[in-house]
């Protein structure tokens, strides 16, 4: 037989003592550690600078200018929509305007309005009033301009009743407004 040459130790073959004495060791080391907490935080968070921006002020159709001839009376505001057109994170607003005439249908305009200057000023136009068309409803969603357009097929056509119906969408590309007609899109 070979003897070792670490010297038997009587310790290393553990009994159930030793094991109550390991746990209560370890109890004791958790009840300490949680009456010593750490205090209260005292670092400070340095911002420099705001990351939200105050949300910008879409423009206003009633202080515009808009290129629309109506005589002596000025253009009448239908109807608006503001959304973030061209992703630069401040509204635009959509201005559907026509002239007030006392009988008729006038035809309308679909104007897109731009803050500059603390003024809103037209950028765009979607829908020009020399179209003879009716914008019977428009919206704005997700960077698009829609809407539904009422014409003519024909200058015999009178202006009380149009007699096609389309859809348009606009969407800015960069540079301007491209148009496109949705699939399924019908002509009365």
């Amino acid at each position: 037989m070979q003897q070792s040459v670490v010297p038997e130790l009587a310790h290393t073959a553990p009994r159930p003592i030793h094991w109550v004495g390991t746990a209560t060791a370890i109890a004791g080391v958790i009840a300490l550690s949680s009456l010593l907490q750490p205090g209260p935080a005292t670092a400070a968070q340095h911002h420099t600078e705001d990351r939200t921006a105050p949300a910008a002020t879409p423009p206003d159709p009633a202080r515009a200018h808009f290129p629309l001839e109506c005589g002596p009376d000025e253009p009448l505001v239908e109807k608006k929509a503001t959304g973030d057109l061209d992703g630069d994170h401040r509204p635009e607003t959509i201005a559907l305007v026509h002239c007030d005439a006392g009988m008729g249908t006038p035809p309308d305009a679909l104007y897109v309005l731009a803050q500059a200057a603390g003024e809103p000023h037209v950028v765009a136009t979607l829908v020009d009033p020399e179209d003879r068309l009716t914008v019977t409803d428009f919206a704005v969603q997700g960077g698009e301009v829609t809407a539904t357009l009422l014409g003519y097929s024909s200058p015999d056509v009178p202006s009380c009743c149009p007699d096609t119906r389309t859809l348009a969408e606009w969407r800015w590309n960069g540079h301007a407004f491209i148009r496109s007609t949705p699939g399924g899109t019908r002509t009365v």
